[in-house]
């Protein structure tokens, strides 16, 4: 694919939260934390169109002052602890197939829980769909000084290697392999995969953020560390 794909963007806002109270709109410097996410968005050049996908009144208010397009709420069943985030991008692009009309090459899943991520994020994992003909590409992070040779288990108090194979020292750290993870910060992929219930396919490309736009909200904590790296990298 040589073209720049259409590109339909969800950002996934259901109330509720067991972490943190209202997740989404927690406070985070004076903004509540979706409204990152809806920054970033409008500062991307290469999304089509983002919707908010949410089951709360107040979360879609909140969306709307600040400029994001709310055109549905959830359905209950999709806003439990157990829906399937597959189920909530299928229900938003049939929403928008059969109220407007408009289909999508690709679909990207945007969490509020990732305040750092930017509009050129967003917009490089769509270059990096359009230049590789990528099914999926998705945003991840390094994880420093990780190899799975020194993962270890405890039986009755005794450290013992979680690799039956290992024996000896653990591998030099300037030998083992990168690895990395998913931030949560960017999932593309196409939609037709998407309406079959695959969110990868068969051919998956990375896009890696440094660590310090890899924050993922979950527990106070990390409302704490986001603030850090804001004040860090000029971005309050």
């Amino acid at each position: 694919m040589t073209r720049t794909p259409s590109v339909l963007g969800i950002i996934t806002a259901r109330s509720g939260s067991k972490g943190i109270p209202n997740k989404n709109i927690a406070p985070l410097k004076g903004k509540p934390l979706i409204v990152y996410t809806i920054e970033a968005v409008q500062n991307s050049k290469l999304l089509t169109r983002t919707v908010v996908s949410t089951d709360s009144e107040e979360i879609a208010s909140i969306a709307k002052k600040h400029g994001a397009e709310v055109p549905f709420l959830r359905p209950a069943e999709l806003s439990t602890d157990s829906a399937l985030a597959l189920d909530v991008l299928a229900h938003a692009i049939t929403h928008c197939k059969e109220h407007d009309d408009q289909s999508y090459d690709y679909v990207m899943m945007l969490q509020p829980t990732s305040p750092l991520r930017t509009g050129e994020d967003i917009d490089a994992c769509i270059r990096i769909a359009a230049e590789t003909d990528a099914d999926s590409v998705f945003s991840m992070k390094e994880l420093p000084d990780f190899a799975p040779q020194k993962i270890k288990t405890i039986e009755n108090g005794e450290i013992k290697p979680f690799i039956a194979e290992e024996k000896g020292q653990s591998a030099p750290r300037h030998k083992a392999k990168k690895a990395y993870k998913r931030n949560c910060a960017v999932y593309l992929t196409r939609t037709n995969l998407i309406l079959k219930g695959d969110q990868f396919g068969k051919k998956s490309m990375a896009y890696v953020m440094p660590q310090e736009r890899s924050i993922d909200i979950n527990d106070p904590v990390d409302l704490e560390l986001a603030e850090f790296w804001m004040k860090k990298l000029n971005m309050l």
